[in-house]
Formats: structure tokens, sequence, C-alpha cells
């Protein structure tokens, strides 16, 4: 489709990645918004990821986690060998990145941080996350994602 460019979709086909991008409607302020993704674009809710960006002692951090659960901030933070995470500030986590909420793509940001992937990830076929604006997903598998990002990964949700 015409006009969906982003920096994360720029850079999985500057780099070749086998990916598909999927549009949808979700109203942003919806509540339980990474499941009503998953229903709209028709696929189960576990290969649906939400990325976070965090301050894992003081250090933004990206978590990439399904959207059928919550991110467990203390494995974050031991799995960058930190103390202590939390959810970054809006603001901060906008500006780092170059997206919005609810666009956050762990893609093509505009300052590159550390990046943790659910290990869950690892035995889908493909995993979807934002393509970098709200209404836009990225299919592709979880080892492109790794490679793209240097990602660590790790047992990262609650349930």
């Amino acid at each position: 489709m015409a006009g969906q460019g982003t920096p994360a979709t720029a850079l999985v086909v500057k780099r070749g990645i086998a990916h598909r991008t999927h549009p949808y409607r979700v109203a942003p302020d919806a509540p339980n918004y990474g499941a009503l993704v998953a229903v709209a674009l028709g696929v189960a809710p576990e290969r649906v990821f939400k990325s976070l960006v965090t301050e894992v002692d003081g250090a933004l951090t990206v978590a990439v986690v399904p959207v059928t659960g919550e991110l467990d901030l203390k494995a974050l933070a031991a799995a960058v060998g930190g103390k202590r995470a939390t959810l970054a500030d809006r603001a901060v986590a906008e500006r780092a990145t170059g997206y919005v909420r609810g666009g956050i793509s762990p893609l093509g940001q505009r300052r590159r941080l550390p990046t943790v992937l659910d290990e869950s990830a690892l035995d889908l076929p493909t995993i979807y996350v934002s393509a970098g604006r709200r209404g836009l997903q990225l299919e592709l598998a979880a080892a492109d994602l790794v490679a793209l990002t240097d990602a660590r990964t790790a047992p990262l949700q609650t349930r």
C-alpha cells in the first residue's frame, strides 16, 4: 500500500528481510489495545508483541513482549544485568525512538536502544510488531528481529 513507509519498514526492505505489513483499525485509546489489534488482524494474540521503552538503572531499554501478558520489570532488569527497571516517561520514549506511543517499533528507532525480546517469540513462525505507526503492524521472523536489533532474549512476561 502506498504511503506506508516508516523507518522500520525501510530498514527491513534495505536489509532484504522477509516481512509483510498489515494495516488495521483500532481506536488508539481503546482498553486492551494489543488484544484488539490481534482480533483486527485475525491472528492469535500471543503472536502480537508490544514494544515498551523502559529505563534500567537509568539507561533506556526496549522490552518486546506479547500483548497477552505484562512486562516483568525485575526479569527485564536481570536480563540486561541491571538492578531496577521502570517504564520510561512517554515523552522520553517518543523522543528517543522517533515514534509516538501506540506506534513505537523496535526497529528503525531514532536512537538505537538495547532491546530484549521475550523468549516465547522464538517458538513462533512469525511475530507481529509495530511497523512504526498506529494502524500498521510488521510481520517477520523473531530471529530476524533479533538480528536487526542485536536483541537479547529472555523470559520477560508475567501472566
